[in-house]
């Protein structure tokens, strides 16, 4: 074991109103429990409204009708605004997907790993598998049935809680004095003709043990596959210039331009769908990813685990256990089929276009090509031509993660001091294997050769004849053969299944001390101090096949499956102290700091300063300034080396432009090698929070609060700035593949053939890009659309500290309850409006400012109109997302000039995407004391999301969704 001091600080909160009129009902401001609350560890001090807290509470998480975390948070305004949030409608089965299965809450959109997830006020493991490389909790693992309340603390909270409070704190706080015996079940579907059901069980029960006691909960949740297919909105492509040249097997190859004598893309003549033409004049056989994309991955999940409190000689005991697992699947689209060293359009036999010879023995197919040779693996000279095509099946990953989390505590007084010490462990362990949709390059490119033999091995040729060693040699595999079972049966043979194994585990000791430290102006000082010591390693490791090494010239043995391979671990202490003081009757100053070491980053400490003023028993004023920081994810410290895709913005530099984009400023996705940097600075954030709470009756509440964050040294790779720095540095330019222990870009080796007018070549020091691109397009005459630097593939990219961003909005909350003969009316207005969120654009010192455009709204608002009485209860709300600009930037020429003969967009060329309102319905009634139905319905009017050009999907998956009109049923039966 290891040992850690840590001296945790703390920064005053307490109950602010609640944002579910329900909590209210219950809210005696004469009868507050003195407990620590999110934000704070000093124990039994009223801190009422000091801090913004959102509270959800047991009866609000009945109503939503959520089976699950993500369900729960989703709508919440604080959660919205950017893509930080993400559910598994964006996982998918490649390593620049998030993970199969998993979910993560962001806070303000700063991104999953500056939220900090804890459970009882302490942490948990995050995922051994990174979106990307932030490393989150996967908020899928935390079983609902077990949460009694989630408090949500969106500010920052590095003083209090260490790593990670960059934006804040969400604390889910479990069940732990339930008594009696509960069971809940839930059914949820669209109304919709296709089954994308969701069903859930799970039982609670909690009784006395002599001076103890025990709450023991399980779950089981299955939730069904929701695909684009399913609606007519998302079933076909928005546009038909977003097609890909690359068509499925089944749908029959293209003949890659290279071979084709008149240098067009020409389409197989049995190509299964209609022809579409390009903007080159062609007529190709085309592919839309709109029939593979998955809405909503099937998943399932099963938990279990128990709560547990004693009193051991005067001392409190508390213990809690849970163990989850679950099991999902996800998609991504169909594999292109690249050459071995993963150029375009790989080589096949011309013996595979001989099925189209006609009667007469000719073949206009043929007629229309160059039919040049090529080198087999086996290293024979044979001739065939280029064709451009992809798998049939989908990337399929199957993904299976355990769970567990086990944490114990003491808890006593001395003298008027409380104490409390605890221990945690906490693991992650996930298992993924591709099932489907992935298969071997050398295989294959041997089955398209005719070199591969029955045992899956290739065959040798002895300069006269193949040979197997074992196994029989098989017919080579024709693309441009549909429906032949014997065909089909060598294609399978090549099929892999590459494995992902991934294991994250957090150990922590934890103690602290609060109590009255002296009095001032005759009112008390409470104080707490904490030391803290945590432990954290992680492992990351695929299968041999799916990793790029220097010793294969970065390629992956299958195609279009990269992965991360990352291993790191460190050990962390602190401390921490936190200080409140009443100054006057009306005014308290809380005050906090941390102090935290790393063993492989260094130290840093984090103060927070909290003021409230209370003018009044109804009205209090509050603000509060602290630094955060986020330490590099032990993903970014250790991955040795990721395939990803990076991205270069030509809009940022125009340098990078005119040399890579043909002066346009648009964005460009390249094959990419990430690398881990343990020289990495920790993040920093500056927040503050402004703001007031009024409450002039129990009935009446209402919450006005301006927050602002500046966080700087944000972690990403930056290809543009590489691209950038390599104009003047040569030690960043390589044609070909990028050497084994440097960095940089990789150039076509082709282009190293010529030289600028000084005789340099783009490898040498002092070369003249400009005129070395004029040299390149004078000597291999390009497309016109193709005057760029050619890159090649495996650019070697550092994460840096790159960036920073700063945001800022105001979050509101109103509720006035009515108190009717009849019953309680009660309505409700709660949401955020965005004022700033600015970024500097990748490679550049300009800042793009992001509120308003694609994805980041400006208002997100929720309201509702509930009433109730003592046996049932109906709420009506509604879901407010505000218009935002379209992406249209990211679009391709030919899709753009698209939208503009459909009048699309506007005088400046871009577009709006519709705000976004839908209702829901829910309704509850207690039969009897033992039974309670509830009902639900979510968009009440089947309102289709709105239009997106600027998404693959045509809509937004992040703020908007495309289920439709859903009906959730559940039922408690109490015994």
């Amino acid at each position: 074991m290891f040992r850690r001091l840590t001296i945790a600080t703390a920064v005053s909160a307490l109950l602010c109103p609640v944002a579910s009129a329900y909590a209210q009902q219950n809210n005696e401001l004469e009868n507050i429990e003195r407990v620590e609350i999110t934000g704070s560890r000093i124990k039994g001090v009223d801190l009422e409204g000091s801090v913004p807290l959102t509270i959800l509470d047991q009866q609000s998480i009945k109503q939503s009708g959520a089976n699950t975390i993500y369900e729960l948070l989703k709508d919440l305004s604080v959660l919205k605004g950017g893509t930080g949030t993400f559910s598994t409608s964006e996982s998918g089965g490649t390593s620049t997907s998030t993970p199969a299965g998993q979910s993560a809450a962001s806070l303000r959109g700063m991104g999953p790993s500056s939220t900090l997830t804890l459970i009882n006020s302490r942490r948990v493991a995050p995922s051994s598998f990174a979106a990307g490389t932030e490393n989150f909790v996967d908020i899928n693992a935390i079983p609902l049935a077990a949460i009694e309340r989630i408090e949500i603390l969106a500010t920052g909270a590095s003083a209090v809680y260490g790593a990670d409070a960059v934006a804040g704190v969400i604390n889910y706080i479990l069940k732990d004095d339930y008594n009696g015996a509960e069971l809940n079940a839930s059914f949820s579907d669209s109304t919709a003709s296709h089954d994308e059901s969701k069903k859930q069980i799970n039982l609670l029960f909690g009784t006395q043990i002599g001076d103890s006691h025990l709450s023991v909960f399980a779950d089981l949740y299955d939730r069904n596959a929701f695909k684009a297919a399913d609606r007519d909105f998302s079933a076909s492509p928005n546009l038909s210039s977003a097609y890909s040249y690359l068509p499925t097997l089944e749908n029959s190859p293209n003949i890659y331009y290279y071979s084709s004598r008149d240098g067009n893309e020409l389409p197989a003549p049995n190509c299964q769908s209609a022809l579409v033409s390009t903007e080159y004049g062609e007529q190709i056989c085309a592919y839309y990813g709109n029939q593979h994309d998955y809405l909503e991955t099937p998943f399932e999940s099963i938990s279990t685990g128990f709560m547990f409190n004693s009193t051991l000689a005067g001392l409190d005991w508390h213990t809690d256990f849970f163990y989850s697992q679950t099991k999902s699947q996800a998609y991504s689209s169909p594999a292109p089929i690249n050459q071995l060293n993963d150029s375009d359009g790989p080589y096949i036999l011309e013996d595979a276009l001989f099925i189209y010879d006609q009667a007469d023995g000719s073949n206009p197919l043929l007629d229309k090509l160059y039919i040049d040779p090529f080198t087999t693996q086996s290293g024979r000279e044979v001739y065939g031509f280029a064709f451009d095509a992809r798998f049939n099946d989908s990337r399929t990953v199957e993904v299976d993660t355990k769970n567990f989390r086990l944490v114990s505590t003491l808890e006593g007084e001395l003298n008027d001091w409380s104490w409390e010490s605890g221990v945690t462990l906490s693991r992650s362990r996930s298992e993924q294997e591709a099932i489907a949709g992935v298969y071997n390059r050398y295989q294959f490119h041997a089955a398209i050769t005719g070199e591969l033999c029955s045992d899956g091995t290739l065959a040798s040729f002895d300069g006269s004849a193949l040979n197997c060693q074992t196994g029989q040699l098989l017919p080579f595999y024709n693309p441009f053969v549909q429906g032949d079972a014997n065909n089909d049966a060598v294609l399978a043979t090549t099929q892999a299944r590459p494995t992902r194994d991934g294991k994250s585990t957090v150990y922590g000791w934890d103690a602290n001390i609060s109590g009255e430290l002296f009095t001032f102006n005759d009112l008390p000082a409470y104080t707490s101090f904490g030391i803290e010591a945590r432990k954290e390693e992680l492992t990351d490791i695929p299968s041999a096949n799916s990793q790029a090494r220097a010793d294969n010239d970065y390629l992956v043995d299958v195609f279009g499956f990269g992965s991360s391979l990352s291993g790191a671990k460190r050990t962390q202490y602190a401390a921490f102290a936190e200080l409140n003081v009443s100054v006057t009757e009306q005014i308290e100053l809380q005050l906090a700091g941390r102090y935290d070491h790393y063993d492989d980053f260094g130290s840093t400490f984090n103060p927070k300063i909290g003021v409230s003023y209370r003018p009044s028993d109804s009205l209090i004023l509050r603000g509060s300034w602290s630094t955060s920081f986020r330490a590099p994810s032990l993903t970014q410290a250790g991955v040795k080396l990721r395939t990803t895709q990076s991205s270069f913005d030509c809009g940022t530099n125009q340098a990078v432009a005119d040399l890579y984009c043909v002066g346009d400023g648009t964005k460009v996705s390249v094959n990419s090698l990430e690398l881990g940097n343990p020289n990495l600075n920790a993040e920093e954030s500056e927040a503050l929070s402004i703001g007031l709470a009024w409450s002039p009756s129990i009935d009446t509440n209402l919450t006005i609060d301006y927050w602002h964050f500046d966080h700087e040294q944000v972690i990403d790779t930056n290809m543009t700035a590489v691209l950038d720095r390599a104009m003047t540095d040569a030690s960043l330019r390589h044609c070909g593949l990028v050497p084994d222990g440097q960095q940089g870009i990789s150039y076509e080796a082709q282009l190293c053939e010529v030289t600028d007018s000084s005789g340099l070549t783009i490898e040498q020091q002092g070369a003249d890009l400009p005129q070395i691109l004029d040299a390149y397009i004078t000597v291999f005459e390009p497309r016109e659309d193709e005057y760029y630097l050619p890159l090649y593939r495996d650019h070697v990219i550092p994460l840096e500290n790159t960036g920073t961003q700063t945001l800022s909005g105001i979050d509101f909350k109103f509720d006035q309850r009515f108190n009717l003969a009849a019953g309680h009316l009660t309505v409700a207005f709660n949401g955020t409006h965005y004022l700033k969120f600015e970024r500097n654009k990748p490679g550049s010192d300009a800042l793009e400012k992001l509120v308003g455009s694609y994805q980041y709204p400006r208002n997100i608002v929720r309201t509702s109109l509930d009433w109730s009485m003592d046996n049932y209860y109906i709420t009506l709300g509604a879901n407010y997302t505000s218009s935002y600009e379209d992406d249209i930037e990211g679009l391709r020429g030919r899709e753009i000039d698209e939208l503009e003969d459909l009048n699309m967009l506007n005088s400046e060329g871009k577009r709006n995407v519709d705000s976004w309102l839908v209702w829901d319905l829910s309704a509850g009634i207690d039969l009897n004391d033992n039974f309670t139905l509830r009902a639900r319905i979510d968009n009440v009017f089947d309102k289709e999301p709105p239009q997106v050009f600027g998404s693959r999907r045509g809509f937004d998956s992040i703020n908007h969704n495309a289920f439709g009109q859903r009906i959730t049923l559940s039922a408690t039966y109490r015994f």
